[in-house]
């Protein structure tokens, strides 16, 4: 097969993580991952480059804050030698321990300048924090200098964990935390603050899309300068991957609102496999021209170093 598409949504899982992670919980555990697992699903599902991410939730594990910068960078590093020793076939978001600034102002300078990260992978909330409190100014006036990617990710939330019996967080809050954060940094006035951040939001930017009348709304009451004329404009700046939200009802919503410019691919390896994705984006009424957009070239425009891998092929 043919190998283009660039996938957003990949996760990697380092040793030292999932050994955190395992200390931390005793049940879900992640699946079977190693680099090799990611190529042959990568190759089998034509997917060229894979940015790579950490699971959920991160580095930040109630521990100590030096426990958590010391887990980033290893968790950093290893994701950059993995992206040096498979020239092409990986990207890296990088982690960073916030909640603490000072740790996440020195990860950032380290990851992008040194180990040349495509971006920072920061979670939907931390603890009871999301993205638009204004504990982070500091942290995302450096990520707005850098006109930074910034990759979200959703995580348990603090608030709404086993509210319905037998019902996983990951069913209904992983979406819903993702639609908290995008509604925390735009009615915050965060995005507007920061414009020249980058945002990628998952899974179709969660429950959002659906909720995009409620958003109009609740702007047209707030009357903040910022959203003189509504919420969607600014809604439309973001990025956009389509993992588990590749079917026609998510994309139906995702489309009424992103420009097809801002919509990505990704795949959700190893929590779900790539072929799943892959089958959405063939099945769904997209033109051949809007594919290719999703599945490379609008991955072209955000990380410009993949234009050199499409040059040699």
């Amino acid at each position: 097969m043919h190998a283009s598409r660039v996938d957003f949504h990949h996760h990697f899982v380092p040793p030292r993580h999932l050994e955190a992670i395992l200390a931390q919980r005793e049940s879900g555990r992640t699946p079977p991952w190693s680099t090799e697992l990611s190529i042959a699903e990568m190759d089998k599902n034509g997917i060229a480059t894979a940015i790579c991410s950490l699971v959920q939730p991160g580095v930040w594990l109630g521990g100590s804050v030096e426990a958590a910068r010391t887990l980033a960078r290893e968790c950093n590093e290893y994701g950059a030698r993995m992206v040096a020793d498979h020239p092409g076939r990986f990207g890296l978001f990088a982690v960073i321990p916030l909640p603490d600034t000072e740790g996440s102002l020195r990860e950032i300078e380290y990851a992008l300048d040194t180990l040349k990260a495509d971006g920072i992978n920061l979670f939907t909330s931390f603890e009871k924090k999301y993205l638009g409190d204004p504990a982070f100014a500091p942290v995302y006036e450096e990520l707005n200098r850098r006109r930074a990617l910034v990759y979200v990710h959703p995580t348990q939330p603090v608030c709404c964990m086993g509210l319905v019996p037998g019902v996983t967080v990951s069913t209904i809050e992983y979406a819903t935390d993702t639609t908290r954060t995008i509604a925390s940094l735009v009615y915050s006035g965060t995005t507007t603050t920061f414009p020249d951040i980058r945002f990628i939001f998952s899974h179709g930017g969660g429950t959002m899309p659906f909720l995009l009348g409620r958003f109009e709304r609740l702007a047209s009451e707030k009357k903040d300068p910022w959203l003189k004329n509504g919420a969607a404009p600014l809604l439309r700046t973001f990025h956009y991957e389509i993992a588990q939200a590749s079917h026609p009802g998510a994309l139906d919503a995702l489309l009424r609102l992103a420009p097809i410019s801002n919509v990505l691919f990704g795949s959700d390896y190893p929590l779900r496999p790539a072929s799943e994705a892959v089958e959405g984006v063939t099945a769904y009424a997209f033109t051949e021209a809007q594919r290719r957009a999703i599945e490379r070239e609008n991955a072209e425009r955000l990380v410009p170093r993949l234009r050199e891998g499409s040059a040699r092929r």
